[in-house]
């Protein structure tokens, strides 16, 4: 009786945590994937700040990348310099986040300022990414 008492309890837990992983995703908003790099020649002691609508989400450095879920809908991506030692402004770009899609932009250092450029991969670029 105990080993079934047992059994049956284990059988419930099961359920309960997939009825609840079922209804995290179903309760979770839309989003699109985000991927923004920095090209090899932003410098190496400098890093790309972005911002989405007005909050830092991260310091892009030399080897590295932003690559999280935003939320669907429209949002302003703004990009500088750190550390600003020339005083440049940051840019900004507008983006309409859809529902699954993703989204890659590349950080340019030109001049005196720092830009994003929305980027096209190659189908051998995108596996690098492993999405």
């Amino acid at each position: 009786m105990r080993i079934l008492t047992s059994y049956v309890s284990r059988v419930v837990l099961i359920f309960i945590f997939f009825s609840a992983v079922s209804l995290a995703k179903a309760a979770a908003p839309p989003s699109g994937r985000l991927i923004v790099t920095r090209v090899a020649n932003f410098g190496w002691n400098l890093s790309a700040n972005l911002k989405i609508d007005g909050q830092t989400v991260g310091n892009i450095v030399q080897g590295r990348r932003y690559d999280h879920r935003i939320p669907a809908g429209p949002h302003v991506l703004t990009v500088s310099v750190v550390p600003n030692v020339q005083s440049s402004q940051p840019t900004s770009i507008t983006l309409n986040v859809r529902p699954g899609g993703t989204y890659f932009f590349t950080a340019l250092w030109d001049s005196d300022h720092v830009y994003l450029r929305p980027t096209t991969l190659s189908p051998a670029e995108t596996a690098k990414l492993a999405l």
